[in-house]
């Protein structure tokens, strides 16, 4: 650690020699190391008698299986916070410096943003509800103090704030429900301008459901059905669903999700110690996109990405491209609220927080399940994510591998050309620069993985390190926006009119990231060979 920091200090000064030893700079590398070093230690000696007991239940658990766990009531909160994408507070992102609480970033459309006096960067040093007195947030970790700022829709909340330039401000709030906009599915044209036909791609970041507000709140598998309406409307020669670092969510919104893209059929078994297994359906009949469909996922697409993704595939209704498989968790949990399980006589110790119980394996409709093994994409390709040792296979205690009986389904009536499709893509893969410095990238992180001795000599880790940064800056060079794709907003130009700036520049971001993504530049070559290899209709249904 302390020779990165200090060759970050040494490259950070302009025309210095690089194999001159600079005393000065190793001193500071040192206390600079050494400060994280304590900060961590001190947080593990503050920790709560909540924090102490979480982390030994945790270890319990952890010996049956990976995610079988404890969340003692705060974490429970954020758990439903990150399965809703909503939360009731001020709108903002914190975090810690140097003792203080520090606005890490403005959510926009939130109570913070509307009123418009705090911004990223100031120091929150107390906090009120309504008229009571204040309370001192200073030396208070994040997560206590969110305690504090969080609390119900419609209440107010006074915070003293410190400014860069020193001022102190009291602003007055009234909280709010607060969107986590990059939690929800959003579409987006893509125009290539070399053959002129336009494609639909949807981002699913997680699956999400907002439990507690089953009416109006909102679920992953409503917004991609309406995104893919959309696409539909509006003439898309193709649709790209992206699921890559998806770690899933509720089985019934991956069932539902995956019946837009066929009639009716089995899409997943599941199957607990003892019962049969149950199979859960999609019988509505109707088919929201009936056209070419493919799916991206990588090493961190999980459970509710692996269902979809795997039910796709085995209908042959989707070519799915990616890395080399996905993460593998096969299981399925319940979360238990302890409250429950309580008796009156102890509830003055409420709340005691939630279990998340491992209860079923879930089996694809060929009967194999995705439990360590993942799904296996059709078009492989170079993932530098795939030598990172990320997915169920690599923690402790995951269950085992295991099949049932493949079930009676009906495979999607035009078969897709997937061995055409795979040629096709190794030859371009092999042509590609920036996916051969992927697997280039790939390869040497694999080695890196068994090597288990460092070398302290500085001019030894120098180099290393120097070579590392030369891989990286190759990577960025040849990681630019492909001037041949053409990412357009699915709205008209009146429904952008009037649009907020927050709004126009996250979707420009976007759009920037969508023209820079090798693995989306591969999809839509994977749809003209589509185009050119199409193999003989089955029949009609």
């Amino acid at each position: 650690m302390a020779l990165t920091y200090y060759l970050d200090l040494i490259g950070e000064e302009k025309g210095a020699a690089p194999n001159l030893f600079d005393p000065v700079k190793e001193e500071k590398a040192r206390k600079a190391v050494e400060k994280g070093v304590n900060s961590f230690f001190n947080r593990l000696l503050e920790a709560s008698k909540d924090d102490v007991n979480s982390h030994f239940l945790n270890a319990v658990t952890a010996v049956f299986d990976p995610h079988t766990s404890y969340f003692a009531p705060d974490k429970k909160d954020e758990f439903e916070i990150e399965m809703s994408g909503t939360l009731e507070g001020i709108g903002a992102l914190l975090g810690e410096e140097n003792g203080y609480i520090r606005v890490a970033e403005v959510i926009p459309g939130g109570p913070v943003w509307r009123e418009g006096k705090i911004k990223a960067g100031d120091l929150i040093l107390k906090v009120a509800q309504g008229d009571e007195d204040p309370v001192d947030l200073v030396g208070i970790n994040v997560t206590e103090a969110v305690k504090y700022i969080r609390g119900k829709k419609g209440s107010r909340v006074r915070l003293t704030v410190r400014k860069p330039d020193g001022r102190i401000e009291m602003v007055a709030l009234i909280r709010d429900v607060v969107q986590i906009q990059e939690t929800y599915a959003r579409s987006s044209l893509i125009k290539e301008k070399s053959t002129g036909k336009t494609y639909g791609y949807i981002e699913l970041p997680k699956f999400y459901h907002d439990i507690k507000n089953q009416n109006n709140g909102r679920s992953s598998s409503d917004d991609v059905a309406k995104e893919v309406e959309k696409l539909r409307r509006l003439g898309v020669a193709g649709i790209v669903l992206d699921l890559r670092n998806n770690g899933g969510g509720l089985l019934d919104d991956a069932v539902k999700m995956t019946g837009l893209f066929f009639p009716s059929g089995p899409v997943v078994q599941v199957k607990d110690k003892k019962k049969p297994a149950q199979i859960l359906r999609d019988d509505d009949g109707r088919v929201t996109w009936s056209g070419p469909l493919i799916v991206l996922v990588n090493a961190m697409s999980a459970s509710a990405s692996e269902i979809v993704a795997g039910a796709l595939q085995d209908y042959g209704r989707a070519i799915i491209v990616g890395g080399e498989t996905t993460f593998g968790k096969g299981t399925v949990q319940a979360m238990l609220n302890l409250d429950d399980y309580t008796s009156d006589e102890w509830k003055n110790l409420r709340p005691l927080g939630a279990l998340t119980l491992t209860i079923q394996k879930f089996y694809r409709v060929t009967g194999a399940s995705t439990q360590v093994k993942g799904v296996v994409p059709d078009v492989v390709l170079p993932d530098p994510m795939d030598a990172l040792e990320i997915g169920e296979r690599y923690m402790d205690y995951p269950l085992t591998w295991d099949h049932l009986s493949a079930l009676s389904f009906q495979k999607w009536n035009q078969p897709l050309p997937i061995r055409e499709v795979q040629r096709r893509s190794r030859e371009r893969v092999l042509k590609d620069p920036l996916l051969g410095l992927f697997q280039k990238n790939r390869d040497r992180l694999i080695r890196l993985r068994g090597k288990t001795l460092q070398s302290l000599n500085l001019q030894t880790f120098q180099k290393e390190q120097i070579d590392l940064r030369r891989e990286d800056a190759q990577i960025r060079r040849l990681q630019k926006e492909n001037p041949l794709l053409e990412p357009l907003p699915t709205e008209s130009d009146g429904e952008l009119k009037g649009e907020p700036d927050y709004q126009k520049k996250r979707r420009g971001d976007w759009f920037q990231e969508i023209r820079k993504d090798p693995f989306i530049v591969e999809a839509l070559a994977v749809f003209h060979d589509m185009d050119l290899v199409k193999p003989p209709v089955k029949g009609k249904r």
